[in-house]
Order: C-alpha cells, then sequence, then structure tokens
C-alpha cells in the first residue's frame, strides 16, 4: 500500500492483488462501523421518545463512562439529544468516506481490469449484499409458506 500512497504503481499481480484486498477490507470495515452507529442513534431515538412525554423532574439513570449516574429528565434529555445529533453526523461523514472509498476502488478495478468470479450462487446474492450487509437483514427463499 505505501507504493500505492506513494505514487508509485505496484510491481507485480500479487502487488494489485494485495492492494484491492486491503481495499475491499476497508470498505466493510466501514460498512461495519456505519451499521453500528444507525443501531446507536435508533437506540438514543427510542431513548428520547421514551422519557420526553415525562415529567421534567422525574429521576431518570443514565450511563457515563461505566457508572449509573442519577439525573432527572430535564438534565438526561438534552444530552441524548446532542448525542444522537452527533452520531447522525459521523454517520453522515462515513457515507462520504464510504462513496469515496467505492468510487476509488472502481477506479482501481478499472485501471486493472479486476473482476471477481463467485459461484453461481453467490452472483446472484452479490447484489443485494453490499447495501443489505449493513442493514442487517435476513432473506429467505422467495416461495417461502406462510
Amino acid at each position: 500500500m505505501a507504493k500505492a500512497e506513494g505514487g508509485k504503481e505496484p510491481i507485480n499481480e500479487q502487488a494489485v492483488a494485495n492492494m484491492y484486498a486491503a481495499m475491499r477490507s476497508e470498505l466493510n470495515q466501514i460498512y461495519s462501523k456505519i451499521t453500528e452507529l444507525e443501531m446507536e442513534v435508533s437506540e438514543h431515538t427510542l431513548v428520547t421518545n421514551a422519557i420526553q412525554p415525562l415529567d421534567q423532574s422525574r429521576r431518570c439513570y443514565r450511563m457515563i463512562g461505566g457508572v449509573l449516574v442519577e439525573r432527572t429528565i430535564k438534565e438526561v434529555l438534552p444530552a441524548v439529544q446532542r448525542n444522537k445529533e452527533g452520531l447522525e453526523e459521523v454517520v453522515a461523514r462515513l457515507n462520504e468516506a464510504l462513496e469515496k472509498k467505492k468510487k476509488e476502488i472502481s477506479e482501481f478495478e478499472a485501471n486493472y481490469k479486476i473482476r471477481i468470479r463467485k459461484a453461481d450462487a453467490e452472483v446472484k446474492d452479490e447484489s443485494g449484499r453490499k447495501e443489505g450487509s449493513a442493514q442487517g437483514v435476513l432473506v429467505g427463499p422467495a416461495g417461502g409458506s406462510e
């Protein structure tokens, strides 16, 4: 990878394959992080929706740095909303990084004429896998009984 960052072309096919594998690995890591943060955003939304209609002076508990502290809803609600907004910003930045990485990989594939061969069953699933894996959705057979 240092060769590509230094502006030099990779020497042989193995170096190209290693660089491509590293780029795909980075892409998968970004997908995983986005999924993880989106789950946290949804948890923050659930908490906000649960405590918003309650009395503002009511006591609630919040985990801060591994320590459970007692606060009021009035104190906790703004902090949870700020955290949620911060997580949404991070997810947006990661989505931008994801798009850049996808573009970089497609340029790399075009530059080195890389084509991935897979078994027939995997090729059919691949179109939904890239976006679907970030969603965590399992899909059964099309003709499943109800």
